[in-house]
């Protein structure tokens, strides 16, 4: 964990790596991301699991999330940021619905980076564009860290995502 990052980051960290399995099997902990937020009826991991990612990292970390599955449900989440903030829930519009993650910086020319889940179908940091968000959002009564939205250059990132 960074020393300016709220404790469900770390808990996503830990994840950075994780793949669906391709074919007949299924990745274990994504099954349980389904369970974390009380929709355990999931049984594959090729259902997009991004927002289940989300909430049980949240949930982990003590934090009530959506327990939805939708992306876009983490628009009525939660209150509402002006600006994006490391450890914030941000949400995406995209083709067919929407994506969500957290927050961890951007990069030099202004993206987004992303911890999220069903990222290419894994775990990682990525790079979102800005003018896609829908929304950024934090826990209700959890208090906000103080700072601003580090800029990480390409070796910071993969220092991030090992």
């Amino acid at each position: 964990m960074q020393a300016s990052e709220p404790a469900w980051l770390a808990i996503a960290r830990g994840f950075i790596g994780l793949r669906e399995i391709k074919g007949a099997s299924h990745a274990p902990e994504i099954l349980q991301f389904w369970k974390d937020i009380k929709r355990g009826g999931i049984k594959d991991d090729e259902t997009p699991w991004c927002a289940a990612f989300v909430g049980a990292v949240l949930e982990r970390a003590g934090v009530t999330s959506s327990r939805y599955e939708s992306a876009k449900s983490y628009l009525q989440w939660g209150v509402t940021l002006a600006a994006p903030a490391v450890g914030c829930v941000v949400v995406f519009s995209r083709d067919g619905g929407g994506h969500v993650g957290f927050v961890v910086g951007q990069d030099k020319a202004g993206n987004l980076l992303v911890l999220g889940g069903n990222q290419s179908d894994a775990v990682n940091i990525k790079a979102f564009a800005r003018e896609r968000v829908t929304g950024y959002r934090w826990p209700a009564g959890v208090q906000r860290l103080a700072g601003a939205l580090p800029t990480l250059s390409g070796a910071e990132l993969s220092r991030n995502e090992a």
